[in-house]
Protein backbone atom coordinates (compact mmCIF):
# COMPACT_ATOMS: atom_id res chain seq x y z
CA UNK A 1 0.00 0.00 0.00
CA UNK A 2 1.29 3.44 -0.97
CA UNK A 3 0.02 6.88 0.01
CA UNK A 4 -1.76 8.47 -2.95
CA UNK A 5 0.12 11.32 -4.58
CA UNK A 6 -1.41 11.22 -8.07
CA UNK A 7 -2.55 14.82 -8.54
CA UNK A 8 -0.98 15.46 -11.97
CA UNK A 9 -1.48 12.66 -14.50
CA UNK A 10 -0.31 12.35 -18.11
CA UNK A 11 -2.24 10.14 -20.55
CA UNK A 12 -0.18 8.81 -23.48
CA UNK A 13 -2.05 6.79 -26.14
CA UNK A 14 -0.70 4.85 -29.08
CA UNK A 15 -0.98 7.51 -31.78
CA UNK A 16 -1.92 5.21 -34.67
CA UNK A 17 -4.71 3.48 -32.72
CA UNK A 18 -8.19 4.96 -32.89
CA UNK A 19 -9.21 2.87 -29.90
CA UNK A 20 -6.31 4.23 -27.85
CA UNK A 21 -7.09 7.85 -28.81
CA UNK A 22 -10.76 7.43 -27.87
CA UNK A 23 -9.82 5.77 -24.59
CA UNK A 24 -7.39 8.64 -23.85
CA UNK A 25 -10.11 11.26 -24.36
CA UNK A 26 -12.55 9.38 -22.13
CA UNK A 27 -9.91 8.83 -19.46
CA UNK A 28 -8.84 12.49 -19.48
CA UNK A 29 -12.46 13.52 -18.91
CA UNK A 30 -12.89 10.92 -16.16
CA UNK A 31 -9.76 12.12 -14.34
CA UNK A 32 -10.63 15.81 -14.75
CA UNK A 33 -14.03 15.26 -13.16
CA UNK A 34 -12.21 13.85 -10.14
CA UNK A 35 -10.07 16.93 -9.68
CA UNK A 36 -6.94 15.52 -11.29
CA UNK A 37 -4.85 17.75 -13.56
CA UNK A 38 -4.49 15.92 -16.89
CA UNK A 39 -1.97 16.29 -19.70
CA UNK A 40 -2.42 14.63 -23.09
CA UNK A 41 0.32 13.88 -25.59
CA UNK A 42 -1.55 16.11 -28.04
CA UNK A 43 -4.79 18.11 -27.94
CA UNK A 44 -7.41 15.37 -28.23
CA UNK A 45 -11.08 16.45 -28.27
CA UNK A 46 -12.79 15.27 -25.11
CA UNK A 47 -16.45 14.38 -24.58
CA UNK A 48 -18.63 17.47 -24.80
CA UNK A 49 -16.32 19.13 -27.32
CA UNK A 50 -13.77 20.24 -24.72
CA UNK A 51 -10.04 19.98 -25.38
CA UNK A 52 -7.16 19.26 -23.08
CA UNK A 53 -5.60 22.41 -21.69
CA UNK A 54 -2.32 20.71 -20.84
CA UNK A 55 -0.04 19.07 -23.39
CA UNK A 56 2.13 16.15 -22.35
CA UNK A 57 5.82 17.00 -22.17
CA UNK A 58 8.19 14.22 -21.03
CA UNK A 59 10.60 16.82 -19.66
CA UNK A 60 7.99 17.94 -17.10
CA UNK A 61 7.23 16.20 -13.81
CA UNK A 62 4.08 14.06 -13.42
CA UNK A 63 2.78 12.02 -10.52
CA UNK A 64 1.61 9.26 -12.86
CA UNK A 65 1.73 8.45 -16.57
CA UNK A 66 -0.98 6.20 -18.02
CA UNK A 67 0.06 4.48 -21.26
CA UNK A 68 -2.72 3.21 -23.54
CA UNK A 69 -1.63 0.80 -26.26
CA UNK A 70 0.80 -2.09 -26.19
CA UNK A 71 4.28 -2.93 -25.01
CA UNK A 72 5.80 -0.91 -27.88
CA UNK A 73 4.16 2.30 -26.68
CA UNK A 74 5.17 1.44 -23.13
CA UNK A 75 8.81 0.93 -24.12
CA UNK A 76 8.96 4.29 -25.86
CA UNK A 77 7.46 6.16 -22.91
CA UNK A 78 9.56 4.32 -20.32
CA UNK A 79 12.83 5.16 -22.09
CA UNK A 80 12.12 8.87 -22.35
CA UNK A 81 10.74 9.28 -18.82
CA UNK A 82 13.46 7.42 -16.95
CA UNK A 83 13.55 7.05 -13.19
CA UNK A 84 10.94 7.56 -10.50
CA UNK A 85 7.96 8.42 -12.72
CA UNK A 86 5.29 5.78 -11.99
CA UNK A 87 3.80 4.30 -15.17
CA UNK A 88 0.52 2.41 -15.46
CA UNK A 89 0.34 0.39 -18.67
CA UNK A 90 -3.00 -0.55 -20.25
CA UNK A 91 -2.89 -3.29 -22.88
CA UNK A 92 -5.05 -2.58 -25.92
CA UNK A 93 -3.14 -5.07 -28.08
CA UNK A 94 -2.78 -8.83 -28.13
CA UNK A 95 0.21 -9.94 -26.04
CA UNK A 96 1.83 -7.66 -23.50
CA UNK A 97 3.92 -8.30 -20.40
CA UNK A 98 4.54 -4.63 -19.55
CA UNK A 99 0.99 -3.40 -20.21
CA UNK A 100 -0.66 -6.15 -18.23
CA UNK A 101 -3.89 -4.32 -17.28
CA UNK A 102 -6.65 -4.90 -19.84
CA UNK A 103 -9.09 -2.29 -21.14
CA UNK A 104 -11.86 -3.58 -18.87
CA UNK A 105 -9.59 -3.20 -15.82
CA UNK A 106 -8.61 0.43 -16.51
CA UNK A 107 -11.09 2.29 -14.33
CA UNK A 108 -11.10 -0.16 -11.39
CA UNK A 109 -7.30 0.00 -11.45
CA UNK A 110 -7.33 3.80 -11.44
CA UNK A 111 -9.84 3.91 -8.59
CA UNK A 112 -7.41 1.77 -6.60
CA UNK A 113 -4.41 3.90 -7.65
CA UNK A 114 -6.09 7.20 -6.78
CA UNK A 115 -7.12 5.71 -3.42
CA UNK A 116 -3.54 4.72 -2.67
CA UNK A 117 -4.07 0.99 -3.19
CA UNK A 118 -1.11 0.22 -5.41
CA UNK A 119 2.48 -0.96 -5.36
CA UNK A 120 5.55 0.11 -7.33
CA UNK A 121 7.56 -2.50 -9.24
CA UNK A 122 11.05 -1.43 -10.27
CA UNK A 123 12.51 -2.53 -13.62
CA UNK A 124 16.13 -2.22 -14.77
CA UNK A 125 17.26 -0.18 -17.80
CA UNK A 126 20.45 -0.78 -19.76
CA UNK A 127 22.78 1.92 -21.07
CA UNK A 128 24.05 1.05 -24.55
CA UNK A 129 27.11 2.80 -26.00
CA UNK A 130 28.01 2.31 -29.65
CA UNK A 131 31.73 2.93 -30.16
CA UNK A 132 32.51 3.27 -33.85
CA UNK A 133 35.81 1.97 -35.20
CA UNK A 134 36.31 5.45 -36.66
CA UNK A 135 36.18 6.98 -33.17
CA UNK A 136 32.74 8.53 -32.58
CA UNK A 137 30.26 7.32 -29.94
CA UNK A 138 26.48 7.23 -29.58
CA UNK A 139 24.54 6.45 -26.41
CA UNK A 140 21.14 4.77 -26.06
CA UNK A 141 18.99 3.36 -23.28
CA UNK A 142 16.77 0.27 -23.42
CA UNK A 143 14.19 -1.42 -21.23
CA UNK A 144 13.95 -4.66 -23.23
CA UNK A 145 17.02 -5.36 -25.33
CA UNK A 146 19.83 -4.37 -27.63
CA UNK A 147 19.97 -6.65 -30.68
CA UNK A 148 22.82 -7.06 -33.15
CA UNK A 149 21.60 -8.89 -36.22
CA UNK A 150 22.37 -9.39 -39.88
CA UNK A 151 19.99 -8.30 -42.61
CA UNK A 152 17.86 -10.82 -44.49
CA UNK A 153 20.35 -11.12 -47.37
CA UNK A 154 23.59 -11.06 -45.35
CA UNK A 155 25.59 -14.16 -44.51
CA UNK A 156 26.39 -15.39 -40.98
CA UNK A 157 28.35 -12.77 -39.06
CA UNK A 158 31.14 -13.10 -36.49
CA UNK A 159 30.71 -11.36 -33.14
CA UNK A 160 33.15 -11.36 -30.21
CA UNK A 161 31.59 -11.20 -26.75
CA UNK A 162 33.48 -9.99 -23.66
CA UNK A 163 32.25 -9.54 -20.08
CA UNK A 164 34.23 -7.17 -17.85
CA UNK A 165 37.00 -7.25 -20.44
CA UNK A 166 37.27 -11.05 -20.38
CA UNK A 167 36.65 -13.08 -23.52
CA UNK A 168 33.46 -15.16 -23.35
CA UNK A 169 33.22 -16.45 -26.91
CA UNK A 170 33.27 -15.57 -30.58
CA UNK A 171 29.93 -16.34 -32.19
CA UNK A 172 29.24 -17.16 -35.81
CA UNK A 173 25.51 -16.57 -35.91
CA UNK A 174 22.69 -14.45 -37.28
CA UNK A 175 23.19 -12.13 -34.33
CA UNK A 176 23.12 -11.62 -30.55
CA UNK A 177 20.41 -10.40 -28.18
CA UNK A 178 21.45 -8.60 -24.99
CA UNK A 179 18.36 -8.53 -22.79
CA UNK A 180 17.15 -7.26 -19.44
CA UNK A 181 14.97 -9.56 -17.30
CA UNK A 182 12.03 -7.48 -18.51
CA UNK A 183 13.01 -8.16 -22.12
CA UNK A 184 13.47 -11.89 -21.51
CA UNK A 185 9.85 -12.46 -22.59
CA UNK A 186 10.36 -10.55 -25.86
CA UNK A 187 12.79 -11.38 -28.72
CA UNK A 188 14.97 -13.34 -26.29
CA UNK A 189 12.16 -15.82 -25.66
CA UNK A 190 11.48 -16.25 -29.38
CA UNK A 191 15.18 -16.99 -29.95
CA UNK A 192 15.23 -19.75 -27.33
CA UNK A 193 16.50 -17.71 -24.39
CA UNK A 194 15.33 -18.23 -20.79
CA UNK A 195 12.41 -16.51 -19.10
CA UNK A 196 13.88 -14.48 -16.22
CA UNK A 197 12.03 -13.19 -13.17
CA UNK A 198 11.85 -9.38 -13.66
CA UNK A 199 13.65 -8.39 -10.44
CA UNK A 200 16.70 -10.62 -10.84
CA UNK A 201 19.96 -8.57 -11.17
CA UNK A 202 21.12 -10.20 -14.41
CA UNK A 203 21.61 -9.65 -18.13
CA UNK A 204 20.85 -12.37 -20.69
CA UNK A 205 22.96 -12.82 -23.85
CA UNK A 206 21.29 -15.06 -26.43
CA UNK A 207 22.77 -16.00 -29.82
CA UNK A 208 20.40 -15.97 -32.80
CA UNK A 209 20.71 -19.20 -34.81
CA UNK A 210 24.36 -19.90 -33.87
CA UNK A 211 26.43 -21.94 -36.34
CA UNK A 212 27.82 -23.94 -33.39
CA UNK A 213 24.88 -25.50 -31.58
CA UNK A 214 26.79 -25.75 -28.29
CA UNK A 215 26.77 -21.94 -28.00
CA UNK A 216 23.76 -21.38 -25.79
CA UNK A 217 22.30 -18.37 -23.99
CA UNK A 218 24.34 -17.13 -21.05
CA UNK A 219 23.19 -15.17 -17.99
CA UNK A 220 25.65 -12.72 -16.40
CA UNK A 221 25.38 -10.33 -13.41
CA UNK A 222 23.99 -6.93 -14.37
CA UNK A 223 27.02 -5.42 -12.64
CA UNK A 224 29.05 -6.71 -15.60
CA UNK A 225 30.06 -4.60 -18.58
CA UNK A 226 29.14 -6.53 -21.73
CA UNK A 227 30.99 -5.73 -24.97
CA UNK A 228 30.23 -7.07 -28.45
CA UNK A 229 32.55 -6.39 -31.41
CA UNK A 230 31.57 -6.94 -35.04
CA UNK A 231 34.40 -8.86 -36.72
CA UNK A 232 32.86 -9.45 -40.16
CA UNK A 233 33.47 -6.93 -42.98
CA UNK A 234 31.26 -6.28 -45.99
CA UNK A 235 28.01 -7.55 -44.46
CA UNK A 236 24.88 -5.59 -43.61
CA UNK A 237 24.54 -5.70 -39.81
CA UNK A 238 22.26 -3.63 -37.59
CA UNK A 239 22.03 -2.58 -33.96
CA UNK A 240 18.40 -2.31 -32.87
CA UNK A 241 17.28 -0.82 -29.54
CA UNK A 242 14.00 -2.08 -28.06
CA UNK A 243 12.89 -2.84 -31.60
CA UNK A 244 12.28 0.89 -32.16
CA UNK A 245 15.62 2.55 -32.91
CA UNK A 246 18.33 1.21 -35.17
CA UNK A 247 21.61 1.95 -36.89
CA UNK A 248 23.94 0.09 -39.24
CA UNK A 249 27.20 -1.36 -37.91
CA UNK A 250 30.61 -1.60 -39.59
CA UNK A 251 33.47 -3.99 -38.95
CA UNK A 252 35.32 -3.10 -35.74
CA UNK A 253 32.34 -1.30 -34.18
CA UNK A 254 31.77 -2.14 -30.50
CA UNK A 255 28.48 -2.24 -28.60
CA UNK A 256 29.04 -1.78 -24.85
CA UNK A 257 26.15 -2.52 -22.48
CA UNK A 258 25.87 -1.94 -18.74
CA UNK A 259 23.17 -1.42 -16.16
CA UNK A 260 21.77 2.11 -16.09
CA UNK A 261 21.57 4.18 -12.94
CA UNK A 262 17.96 4.93 -13.90
CA UNK A 263 15.10 2.48 -13.45
CA UNK A 264 11.48 2.27 -14.59
CA UNK A 265 8.73 2.29 -11.96
CA UNK A 266 5.59 0.33 -12.91
CA UNK A 267 2.33 0.78 -11.01
CA UNK A 268 0.73 -2.49 -9.88
CA UNK A 269 -2.87 -2.42 -8.63
CA UNK A 270 -3.85 -6.08 -9.01
CA UNK A 271 -2.74 -9.16 -7.14
CA UNK A 272 -1.64 -10.71 -10.44
CA UNK A 273 1.86 -12.19 -10.21
CA UNK A 274 4.50 -12.62 -12.90
CA UNK A 275 3.71 -16.33 -12.89
CA UNK A 276 0.00 -15.60 -13.38
CA UNK A 277 0.89 -13.49 -16.41
CA UNK A 278 3.05 -16.27 -17.84
CA UNK A 279 0.32 -18.86 -17.48
CA UNK A 280 -2.30 -16.56 -18.99
CA UNK A 281 -0.33 -15.01 -21.83
CA UNK A 282 1.67 -18.11 -22.83
CA UNK A 283 -1.29 -20.46 -22.30
CA UNK A 284 0.60 -22.77 -19.96
CA UNK A 285 -1.42 -25.79 -18.79
CA UNK A 286 -4.12 -25.33 -21.43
Amino acid sequence: MTENRFRRVAVVPKQVSGEALRAAAELADWLSRRGVEVALEKSIPQPGGRSATHIYDPSEQYDLVVVLGGDGTMLSVARELGEKVPILGVNLGNLGFLTEIGRAELYPALVDALSGRYEIEERVLLDVELCRARGDKTEYRVLNDAVITKSALARIVELTLKADGRLVSTYRADGLIISTPTGSTAYNLSAGGPIVFPQLPVVVVTPICPHTLSQRPIVVPDSSSVEVTLETPREEVWLTLDGQEGTALDVGDKVCVKRSEDTVHLVKTTGRTFYDSLRHKLHWGE
